[in-house]
């Protein structure tokens, strides 16, 4: 009996249990099959990260400091060029023990990161899905030091040819530690307030632009203005050095705006266009208004035009299309040639226009981007008041208004502090005798050499 009953509950237990086996079995292997797939390293993303990070600090060394040592007098070339050339390796350094960790670390109070990577502890070379889903956690780390670098080097023209050089040399390591990382934290990192917030800055105009324009005025007022500022004429000595090193900055912005797309892709493609197409319309329009204003055109507003127009679209490039780009340019021009005419009339001396540009720049900038911006150039951000969203706006104004706070207050009390503990300004003496002696020993022209005997003096080398 045992035995006939035996295959007939063999067939029971095949019908009953198979229609509960097999469905399990095809969901178990669906569910394997819609799992996401582990981080993966992308070579074309990486590449494109490697060379938008050669782009950027190319901005930096040679791009700003052409541009700067070309426009302050030749006494002072070598002492400008200086100042963003030593930011490279001292940032560089400062980045990699804790500046990293305190922008992009794991999160406190959505205000800064922890130390957790003091040391890149903890940031290799695989993917970290946060910040960098397809490229090494430590090649998202190189590119971002490379605006770590270029943020304070734009200070330095606001108090170009009058700052000592070990005081800068301070200032720079404690505003990078107590603003800039800090800040980059509250827009880029996973957990800060501001990009909670919902407000967008896709490649640094609160950041690095609104940051360094309002430290750079808090600078110039405190230093104070040049001797003979406003008396004595005080031209560039090397036009095409600027125009260089301008032309320089254009070519490495398109590593600034298109590498913050993070991949070699679609919205890197858009970034790329969008910039290129600001800064075009930013030259024209600040030439158009000098033209106007002046009766000629000069080389060195279309210049400073092109850089208007790169530091307006950056906040904006991920988010924006092409025709809201030449809006934003065009603007640009216009309202940086404007803020740089009026700072003798406010009683400030902005040696190299920084505030002008940079400050007034990356305002109208993250401003723009609340008007303009539009889910439809990228899905992870918003779509700004021209499309229906003003609540974009709010999170841009907020933005904003706390990025000036933080530079204005934070660089003034640094400031203050550092006159107190070390001075802020060289001697008068030295300050005629021009930065590049006075601070280096060297001259960047043969024809500014002092006899030997005067050079000897000053800690210059043998002329034998």
């Amino acid at each position: 009996m045992v035995r006939k009953a035996l295959p007939l509950f063999v067939v029971f237990l095949v019908f009953c249990v198979l229609p509960l086996v097999v469905p399990w079995a095809a969901f178990a292997q669906e569910a394997q099959q819609a799992a996401p797939p582990p981080p993966k390293i992308d070579s074309g993303d990486t590449a494109w990260m490697l060379t938008s990070s050669a782009l950027v600090l190319m901005m930096t060394i040679p791009g700003l400091f052409l541009f700067y040592g070309g426009l302050v007098r030749r006494k002072n070339a070598l002492g400008t060029i200086m100042h963003s050339f030593i930011l490279a390796a001292v940032i560089s350094v400062q980045w990699v023990l804790w500046g990293y960790s305190l922008a992009f670390g794991p999160d406190k109070a959505g205000l800064i990161g922890g130390l957790d990577w003091i040391g890149l502890t903890g940031v290799g070379l695989e993917p970290y899905p946060d910040y960098s889903a397809t490229i090494p956690h430590q090649a998202f780390m190189i590119y971002q030091l490379m605006f770590a670098i270029i943020t304070p080097a734009l200070i330095t023209g606001a108090f170009a040819e009058r700052m000592k050089f070990s005081t800068f040399l301070a200032f720079m390591l404690l505003w990078a530690t107590f603003i800039y990382d800090p800040l980059a934290h509250w827009v880029w990192g996973v957990g800060g307030w501001l990009r909670g917030l919902g407000a967008l800055d896709f490649a640094g105009g609160t950041v690095v632009h609104i940051s360094s324009g309002i430290s750079a005025l808090a600078a110039a007022i405190i230093i104070g203005k040049r001797r003979g500022y406003g008396h004595e004429p005080m031209p560039p000595h090397n036009l095409p050095f600027s125009v260089i090193g301008a032309s320089l900055l254009w070519v490495g912005w398109f590593g600034f705006n298109a590498g913050s797309a993070l991949g070699a892709g679609s919205l890197a493609t858009s970034a790329f266009v969008v910039t290129n197409t600001a800064t075009a319309a930013a030259v024209l329009s600040w030439m158009f208004a000098e033209w106007i204003a002046k009766g000629k055109p000069t080389v060195l507003g279309a210049a400073s035009g092109a850089v208007a127009g790169l530091v307006a679209i950056t906040p904006a490039s991920g988010f924006v299309a092409p025709l809201p780009s030449i809006i934003i340019g065009a603007f640009a021009g216009v309202l940086c040639y404007t803020a740089c005419n009026l700072k003798t009339k406010l009683g400030y001396d902005d040696s190299l226009d920084v505030v002008g540009v940079h400050g007034v720049g990356g305002t109208w900038g993250a401003l723009a981007t609340g008007l303009f911006a539009s889910k439809a150039i990228n899905e992870a951000g918003a779509d700004g008041l021209f499309y229906g969203n003003p609540g974009l706006m709010k999170a841009q104004l907020i933005a904003v208004v706390a990025t000036w706070v933080l530079a204005l207050v934070g660089t003034t009390i640094i400031l203050k502090v550092l006159d107190v503990t070390m001075g802020l300004r060289v001697s008068e003496e030295e300050e005629i005798q021009g930065l590049d002696l006075s601070q280096h020993s060297e001259s960047a022209y043969a024809l500014d050499l002092p006899a030997y005997g005067e050079y000897a003096r000053v800690g210059g080398p043998s002329l034998q």
